[in-house]
């Protein structure tokens, strides 16, 4: 008998046991359960405490409760309250921290998460974002959107005072989002950000870093000298990083995370006035 199997008899011996069991459905309610095979232990253990809880439910409620209602989230009891570190939480506190600390009336960003860094600072000045897809935020008047590319933005020469692009450029290239094979996409992408980049303006770059290689096709490791050098019009003004440990690391030196694994190489460049 296959893991899957032997967990799907199991819950329905319990729910059989319990007078709840509606077969119909069930192979739609256990599928989210079921297909990460990785999770199959803690959830064929937390099944009898499901069984229990919903038989206790019932007894104390008088309600009669229906399977094809039911949602289990049988690994949540044993969950952290989340995660304080790793490239995404530390990046975008530290670039939305540098917005906040600039007072600029808009901020431009290139395809950084919306639901983080995009959120972040739309809640203290205004966000142009610019990304490949279309985005809808509606109700969120802080938030306007345009169509773009990172290889070719609609923007003019030196023409945008704050600008971001994290996580972002080291997938350019390899066609993981649709976009044409380019061995050269993520120095592209720089050239292209720096560009835009107006005297005395700001420019915040998120990207991994360390031993230089393409993770086909998911995304490109780049050496923080590389980064640095492709971007001589800017002068870097500050670089931090999030270790392999995920912590991150203020005011590093760039040579410390060459031989880094996957670290989040954190920029601040600007254009001198």
């Amino acid at each position: 008998m296959s893991a899957t199997a032997g967990l799907r008899r199991a819950l329905k011996s319990g729910l059989r046991a319990a007078g709840m069991l509606d077969v119909a459905r069930l192979g739609v309610q256990l599928s989210a359960l079921v297909l990460d095979l990785r999770r199959l232990p803690s959830t064929a253990a937390a099944l009898p405490w499901f069984v229990r809880s919903w038989r206790e439910y019932e007894s104390l409620s008088g309600d009669d409760l229906r399977l094809r209602h039911a949602q289990p989230c049988l690994d949540d009891r044993g969950d952290s309250a989340g995660s304080a570190k790793g490239h995404y939480f530390h990046q975008d506190l530290w670039a939305a921290r540098k917005v906040h600390a600039a007072g600029v009336a808009e901020h431009v960003d290139v395809g950084s998460r919306v639901d983080g860094f995009v959120a972040h600072v739309a809640a203290f000045t205004d966000v142009l974002y610019v990304d490949l897809r279309p985005l809808e935020a509606k109700g969120h008047p802080h938030i306007k959107a345009r169509v773009g590319t990172v290889l070719a933005l609609p923007f003019d020469d030196r023409s945008v005072r704050s600008l971001s692009c994290l996580h972002v450029i080291e997938h350019i290239g390899l066609g993981r989002y649709g976009d044409p094979l380019d061995p050269g996409g993520s120095l592209k992408a720089l050239k292209e950000l720096q560009r835009v980049v107006a005297a005395g303006g700001d420019f915040y770059l998120g990207v991994p870093v360390g031993r230089e290689r393409v993770c086909f096709n998911a995304h490109r490791v780049l050496s923080p000298g590389a980064v640095v050098r492709a971007l001589g019009e800017l002068d870097l003004v500050e670089f931090s990083a999030v270790d392999d440990t995920g912590d991150l690391v203020r005011d590093a030196a760039t040579a410390d995370f060459e031989r880094a694994d996957y670290a989040c190489g954190l920029f601040h460049f600007t254009r001198r006035s």
